[in-house]
């Protein structure tokens, strides 16, 4: 995952914890717009999250922060 993309899903996981609590889930979809402006990096992020991980649509945002982090 390169870097940019890592950052932008810490930093997304980050704010809907302070958000909406410790137990929020969220999905890849989260980090980006609701238009399709960037496909290149939403199919890096989906690549990553379903065919590397095989992560269910949403998982928990501490759980998604503790694997980009661990892949640095």
């Amino acid at each position: 995952m390169r870097e940019s993309l890592r950052k932008k899903v810490i930093d997304v996981c980050n704010k809907k914890i302070n958000q909406k609590g410790e137990g929020v889930g969220v999905s890849f979809y989260a980090f980006f717009a609701n238009k399709n402006d960037a496909p290149e990096l939403l199919m890096e992020a989906a690549t990553w999250w379903i065919k590397t991980h095989e992560l269910d649509h949403f998982e928990k945002a501490k759980k998604i922060i503790s694997m980009v982090e661990a892949e640095k």
